[in-house]
């Protein structure tokens, strides 16, 4: 079974970001079915989170929501990520979740990026902003993202939107296929193992 993990940023109710989101998600679940890969998905909403993001900036502990959302994103074999752009930018929500996130969660983890907007002005939000961040991260983003402005919903199926949406899900079900299962990573345990190692060895171990 595959693991999806959706991160809805959008601030609103209801919220075009989480409905890019979903749409998203069923879009790659469909080409992931016809992949024949079976698939699960689960939505971690960060304006909900939004206090405790902000006191895990402030103590360095997270609280057992805010937990129970990095576990999510943890478990996932592949991240489905939508923010609303701000001044050609993620919002400042969104940006602090990954902010907070443990180290190297998303290495190595296939990741679709979206984001919503009033106007198309905004589009190379995903490459000047998104992208980069999660390269950062050591994620493996995903060769095509998905901008959507307001005038763009509604629009029906056979949109441009939908076309989007769809050529993408179909990039990122290939990507999270080729990817596999996704192995977890664990800074302080490789530490601990590789600590172990050089005071049984006294080397240290083969990277």
């Amino acid at each position: 079974m595959t693991n999806l993990t959706v991160i809805s940023g959008g601030l609103r109710q209801p919220s075009s970001t989480r409905l890019l989101a979903d749409r998203l998600e069923s879009a790659v679940r469909t080409e992931m079915g016809a992949l024949r890969l079976n698939a699960t998905s689960s939505i971690v909403e960060l304006r909900p989170l939004g206090h405790t993001v902000i006191d895990a900036m402030l103590t360095g502990f997270a609280a057992p929501p805010l937990e129970e959302a990095f576990e999510n994103v943890a478990a996932a074999d592949g991240v489905i990520a939508v923010t609303p752009a701000f001044n050609a930018s993620f919002s400042g929500l969104f940006k602090s979740f990954f902010d907070v996130l443990p180290e190297e969660t998303l290495a190595d983890m296939p990741v679709l990026i979206g984001a919503t907007g009033g106007t198309e002005r905004h589009s190379l939000v995903l490459e000047h902003a998104l992208r980069p961040m999660f390269s950062y991260l050591h994620a493996i983003v995903s060769p095509r993202g998905v901008y959507a402005a307001t005038a763009d919903f509604g629009a029906g199926e056979g949109s441009g939107l939908s076309g989007r949406i769809g050529a993408a899900a179909a990039d990122f079900a290939r990507l999270v296929q080729g990817c596999g299962a996704h192995q977890r990573h664990d800074s302080f345990q490789d530490e601990l193992t590789s600590m172990e190692q050089l005071l049984k060895d006294g080397s240290p171990p083969a990277p």
